[in-house]
C-alpha cells in the first residue's frame, strides 16, 4: 500500500505500513506512550520497569510470525516515527469474531495534539473498512478520560461491556468502545 500524506491534519506528517526496521521506534512510542498515558492509573513501578529493548524484540518476533495484525506508523518529516497503531480480528476468549479490534494506538507524548493520532485513526478506520470488518472495537482504561474523549471524537461509543485488567496485582478496569464501519458506496455516474 502506498504512503498516505495526511497534510489535512498536519503538514509534514505521513502514515505508512510498519516494517521490521521500525520495531525500535515503535517500541519507544509504545513504552513512552504507556508511561505518559497511564501515570496515576497503573502502578508506577510497572511503568518504570517497561523496557524499550525488550519491547522491540517482542515486536520483531511478531513480524517473524507473519500474523494478521495490521501495523501502521506515523512519521513526521525530519523526526521519524512519532506514532503507531495496529488492529486485527476481534479476540474473545481465544476466538476470533467477525468484527475488528483496534489493539493499540500511541503517539509520543510530545506529539499529542499535533494531528498524528487523528491521522493514525483515519488510516486504521480506512484499512479496517477496506478489510471488510463490520465494526471496530477497542478496550480503554475506564479512568483514562483523555483517551476516551479521543475515541468518542473518532465516532466510537461505549457499548456497556467492562472487563477487569490486572497490572501487578492492581485492578485497572477497562471499558469497550465500538464503532460501526460503513464501506463507501461508489456513486452512480
Amino acid at each position: 500500500m502506498t504512503i498516505r500524506t495526511t497534510s489535512a491534519y498536519a503538514p509534514g506528517l505521513s502514515v505508512r505500513p510498519m516494517t521490521v526496521d521500525d520495531c525500535e521506534a515503535v517500541a519507544t512510542v509504545r513504552v513512552r506512550g504507556w508511561q505518559a498515558a497511564y501515570a496515576g492509573l497503573m502502578p508506577q513501578a510497572h511503568l518504570d520497569a517497561m523496557d524499550i529493548a525488550e519491547d522491540a524484540e517482542r515486536r520483531r518476533g511478531f513480524f517473524a510470525e507473519g500474523n494478521t495484525v495490521v501495523n501502521v506508523v506515523a512519521e513526521r518529516s525530519g523526526l521519524g516515527v512519532i506514532g503507531w497503531a495496529c488492529y486485527g480480528p476481534y479476540r474473545e476468549n481465544g476466538r476470533r469474531l467477525a468484527g475488528g479490534e483496534l489493539y493499540a494506538i500511541y503517539v509520543l507524548p510530545e506529539h499529542i495534539g499535533t494531528g498524528a493520532g487523528r491521522a493514525l485513526m483515519t488510516e486504521i478506520l480506512t484499512r479496517a473498512t477496506a478489510d471488510g470488518f463490520p465494526d471496530l472495537a477497542l478496550w480503554v482504561l475506564e479512568e483514562n478520560a483523555p483517551a476516551r474523549r479521543f475515541y468518542e471524537r473518532a465516532g466510537f461509543l461505549p457499548d456497556g461491556a467492562e472487563e477487569p485488567f490486572e497490572v501487578d496485582g492492581v485492578l485497572v478496569p477497562e471499558v469497550r468502545y465500538v464503532r460501526t464501519l460503513t464501506p463507501s458506496v461508489p456513486s452512480a455516474g
